[in-house]
């Protein structure tokens, strides 16, 4: 009884057509244009120098000075992601005290990056 209830329900639904008004054109939408908002925007990356996985009972017993041992060599290239997508390879360095990426790879072009000068360098890294 309850399944003809329901074919009866389905066979009163019907389908109706919706017109809707033409958009007009904003060719020029907001000042400047919308590539500048976002060429201006400040997106976080992140740097990972290597990973390690320990169980918990072992994280709980971390303290000042201990050292995890990660799984890349000192000389391998860290990994540079936006959001959770690696976009570049790159080697750390310090530049006035502070530590920095050199960027060696961007992920998808074929040739390297050519070198740049420090400042131009400097400024992409910040």
């Amino acid at each position: 009884m309850a399944q003809s209830a329901v074919e009866e329900k389905q066979d009163q639904q019907t389908a109706q057509d919706v017109e809707f008004a033409e958009a007009q054109g904003t060719e020029n939408a907001g000042s400047g244009g919308g590539i500048d908002l976002l060429l201006d925007m400040k997106v976080p990356i992140t740097v990972a120098i290597g990973k390690v996985e320990m169980p918990v009972k072992r994280l709980l017993q971390l303290g000042p000075g201990s050292i995890l041992k990660l799984d890349k060599p000192v000389e391998a290239p860290a990994d540079l992601y936006l959001k959770d997508t690696k976009f570049a390879t790159g080697t750390i360095v310090v530049v006035d005290g502070r530590f920095a990426v050199k960027i060696k790879d961007i992920i998808g072009l074929d040739d390297k990056i050519p070198a740049q000068a420090d400042d131009e360098q400097e400024s992409a890294e910040e």
